[in-house]
């Protein structure tokens, strides 16, 4: 009997060891601490604006509303949209969110997990590349994520996504890198290279970071293929350090080109060449001063890649094109005279006076900003022109190029940039009380 009792303190340690729950380190995954020392930088966003509509007779059919809203007016109606985002400078107190997030415009509030809230400014935002960064008011000292290197991840290496979603804030997923540089379309209609991963990212992720497995933002989570489950998207951070950038140097991103005007490989042009595939872009026409003439490119050039990636058409290269900064350098692959060469460009920054004046040369028409109210006035039509067959007249309003409304001078441009190949542009034309939608064919 006292052999057993003296082994009674033996086992009464056993029992108490065993028995308390194992808060010791080997339970802090990877994925666990990455989560413990990012989400107090990842923010909830809250856009609330106010507009006025319609309101409804208490009777609900259309015949009565059209009176309902006679005789009370246009109701003013509140709205409210909800995303994500992350602290990148705690002390200055930025973040970085998408920009459809913050597209509806109003009153921007951010809560942190701790519990505070911060009214916030929007510092500028590009919604072809679906970045905003925002300040907030009095903010400072704030935890901040740190900065990973998203040309260094591996297809296949766990990552981890916090946001929102459906208002639930701060919940965490983890999944893999799916695929790298992927082409896919975004809300403002422009094409960019993402990563794709299989972490669940739902509405109200927008904006929230991706992370790798040390807990550095390696993604801005932007978008979800609605029609499949384990598809989501993530803007590289490399690609938004450049945007960021801009954003806070000027609060917008400089429209770029290289000075190339092109048309798709058809099987005659194939044939021409030599080429064994409609692949790439034939270079029409190099514009003078520009990075292309610099680069001694010519009309009769076919420019077969972009960056170390097959260009597949005119389209293909607008849109890698787009994907790109002033910061950023571009490769093509050219094909001159049956022998291939490698050329480095540095884009060129496309100012207001020189789209307006390809506008004119290419097009036919001037435009001028109007003093009030969105949209640009036609200012002349040049003769024989395809402005002039169209029948277009000085004083029209030309409301929208493309899939872009003109509301600034950067609309202009982009929306030239976006159309400035196609042998069909479609617009939206105000000319007196009426707006038609118009076809010019150049």
């Amino acid at each position: 009997m006292k052999r057993y009792l003296s082994l009674f303190p033996l086992f009464l340690l056993f029992f108490v060891f065993v028995s308390v729950p194992a808060f010791s380190a080997d339970r802090r995954t990877p994925v666990v601490r990455a989560v413990q020392a990012v989400s107090p930088s990842v923010v909830n966003i809250t856009v609330t604006s106010v507009a006025r509509g319609g309101g409804r007779s208490p009777f609900g059919d259309p015949f009565f509303d059209q009176f309902f809203n006679e005789f009370y007016g246009q109701q003013p109606r509140q709205s409210r949209s909800l995303g994500s985002g992350v602290i990148i400078d705690g002390e200055k107190g930025l973040v970085l969110t998408n920009a459809h997030v913050v597209a509806s415009g109003g009153e921007i509030a951010v809560r942190l997990k701790d519990g505070r809230e911060f009214k916030a400014d929007l510092v500028g935002s590009d919604s072809d590349f679906d970045l905003a960064v925002l300040k907030l008011e009095d903010g400072g000292g704030l935890p901040q994520v740190s900065m990973g290197d998203s040309d260094g991840i591996y297809i296949g290496e766990t990552v981890i996504a916090i946001g929102n979603p459906f208002g639930y804030s701060n919940t965490v997923t983890t999944g893999v890198v799916s695929a790298l540089n992927r082409p896919m379309k975004t809300r403002g209609g422009a094409f960019g290279s993402f990563i794709q991963t299989d972490a669940a990212i739902n509405p109200g992720n927008s904006g929230g970071p991706l992370l790798n497995i040390n807990g550095e933002l390696v993604g801005i989570n932007t978008a979800i293929q609605a029609r499949a489950e384990g598809i989501g998207f993530a803007i590289p951070i490399n690609k938004a350090k450049h945007v960021i950038a801009e954003l806070l140097d000027s609060g917008h991103v400089s429209p770029i080109w290289l000075g190339l005007f092109g048309q798709d490989v058809d099987q005659a042009v194939a044939r021409y060449f030599d080429l064994k595939n409609l692949n790439g872009m034939l270079v029409t026409e190099v514009h003078p001063g520009t990075p292309a003439a610099a680069a001694s490119l010519k009309p009769g050039d076919v420019v077969l890649g972009f960056n170390g990636r097959i260009v597949a058409n005119k389209s293909d290269y607008l849109n890698r094109l787009g994907n790109v900064t002033k910061s950023e350098s571009v490769v093509l692959d050219v094909l001159r005279d049956g022998k291939r060469s490698r050329l480095d460009l540095r884009p060129q920054v496309l100012d207001k006076d020189m789209a307006l004046d390809l506008v004119r040369s290419r097009w036919g028409f001037g435009l001028a900003d109007r003093a009030s109210g969105p949209g640009a006035a036609v200012t002349g039509v040049v003769p024989g022109s395809a402005a002039a067959k169209l029948g277009l007249k000085q004083g029209d309003i030309i409301h929208q190029i493309g899939n872009r409304s003109l509301a600034t001078g950067a609309d202009l441009l982009n929306a030239f940039l976006r159309n400035r190949m196609q042998k069909t542009v479609m617009m939206r034309v105000q000319r007196g009380r009426n707006l038609y939608t118009v076809r010019l064919t150049l």
